[in-house]
Order: structure tokens, then C-alpha cells, then sequence
């Protein structure tokens, strides 16, 4: 990000230090928008960054399994391809498919990189250390529905210990811009937010439920450099993707 020297420090996240802007979701959008047709490859950097700080985060971990909760959208992609990265390097992984039409390349990649697709009961196992949310995305504002809302409940009740969750780019079901969220939104222990941090993880209930941010740099800095900034960000770290 213009402004901001990256670093790679993977270690327990700490209270926001970074000031960086904080953007709409669709100049974010906007931002992505070209790369993405020139084949710049922001999921794979994205999910990359994700599987290392993952990683990381197993040392503290409750358990040492990873758990994917996979929506049908790019963040359900990003969390698939970092469960695939993670499960190749010898982790255990499994993949709760909460909506249909999960990324077909993300879910292939993880199942044969060794991933158990599994049902919501997973959540009950001891072994989970770690939970990706990757439900939803920059449209997955509003009230939570079907297999997400389902797998929000099971997130709920889940019978201690708690294992942490790291939410993909934002938690499932908090608005990108305003910050609103319903009480079903699983409350992370940390978000890893790529390109720009969104507007709403610093608006209305979106610090209480993002827990420290992350930002992973994956090349949107140019473009967004001519965008107005609606707020502004304390961030943990900012790292490259």
C-alpha cells in the first residue's frame, strides 16, 4: 500500500499500530476490476497470504486442524485455496461447504491437496484449532440466510474449546460499508483483509467483530491511490501477498 512498508511478521497480531485508509466496496470493486481481467492472479496472492498466516497461527491454537467454512463466493475461493496450500504442507484440513456453487477450482485444489469435505457436526470435534470464515463477501451484508445462518448457529454453539476464527477478508455477514451486521455474524479473533481495508470493518459494529486486522497487499495500491478514502483504519500489520 502507497504509504506503508510491508512486513512479514506472522506472529500473534497485535493492537493497531498502522494507520491506512479505509475504502467503499465498490472502489475496492473498481480497483480490482482491471487487474482481474489482465490476469493479474489476486485470488492466488491473496490465498497465499492467508495459508502463511494461518500457519503461523496454529502455534497458539486450541487444536491443530484447520477448518474451512467455503461460501460460493471469491472469499469462499481465497479460504479454499489457502486449505489447499495448508493440507500440501502436511496440515489437516476440513471443508464445510455452506452453500452451493462453492469455487469449483478452489474445492478441487484443496480435496486434492488432502482436504475432507465434511459436514456442520465437524465443528464439534476437539481437533479444530482453527476456523476460516469464508462465507461471504463484499456482498454478503444483511441478514444471514440458509447454510451460512445454519453453520453461524453451529459456530455459536460450539462447546468449548473455542477454536479461533480467522475471518477472510471480512466476517461473514458484516456489512463492507456501513458496519451493520445481525447478532449471528461470528465474531473473529482476527480479519484478513486484502487489497484495502473496507469501510466497514471500522464503522458501526465491525471493530467489535473483526478483532485485530490484518491488510495483505496484493497490488491494488496504484489504482486505488486516486481514490478518496471514507475513513481511516488502525491495522495490526500489513503484509504482502
Amino acid at each position: 500500500m502507497p504509504g506503508h512498508r510491508a512486513t512479514t511478521d506472522d506472529g500473534p497480531p497485535r493492537p493497531g499500530r498502522l494507520r491506512v485508509p479505509a475504502y467503499a466496496a465498490a472502489d475496492i470493486r473498481a480497483a480490482e476490476a482491471p487487474l482481474l481481467a489482465a490476469g493479474v492472479p489476486l485470488m492466488a496472492r491473496a490465498a497465499h497470504a492467508l495459508a502463511r498466516i494461518t500457519a503461523a497461527r496454529r502455534v497458539a491454537a486450541s487444536g491443530p486442524r484447520v477448518l474451512v467454512l467455503a461460501g460460493r463466493g471469491d472469499n469462499g475461493g481465497d479460504a479454499l485455496f489457502a486449505g489447499a496450500e495448508l493440507a500440501a504442507a502436511g496440515t489437516g484440513v476440513d471443508v464445510v461447504l455452506v452453500s452451493a456453487g462453492a469455487h469449483e477450482a478452489g474445492l478441487a485444489a484443496a480435496v486434492s491437496a488432502g482436504a475432507r469435505v465434511v459436514d456442520l457436526s465437524a465443528l464439534d470435534e476437539p481437533g479444530i484449532g482453527l476456523i476460516l470464515d469464508g462465507m461471504t463477501g463484499l456482498g454478503g451484508g444483511g441478514p444471514l440466510r440458509g447454510g451460512v445462518r445454519d453453520a453461524a448457529v453451529a459456530l455459536r454453539a460450539r462447546r468449548a474449546p473455542r477454536p479461533r476464527i480467522l475471518a477472510v477478508d471480512l466476517p461473514s455477514g458484516l456489512d463492507p460499508d456501513t458496519g451493520a451486521g445481525d447478532e449471528l455474524v461470528p465474531v473473529a479473533d482476527e480479519t484478513i483483509t486484502f487489497g484495502g481495508v473496507k469501510a466497514g470493518l471500522v464503522r458501526g459494529r465491525g471493530p467489535v467483530l473483526s478483532g485485530p486486522v490484518t491488510l495483505v497487499d496484493i497490488g491494488l495500491g496504484p489504482a486505488l491511490a486516486t481514490v478518496t478514502p471514507v475513513a481511516e483504519a488502525r491495522v495490526a500489520a500489513v503484509i504482502s501477498g
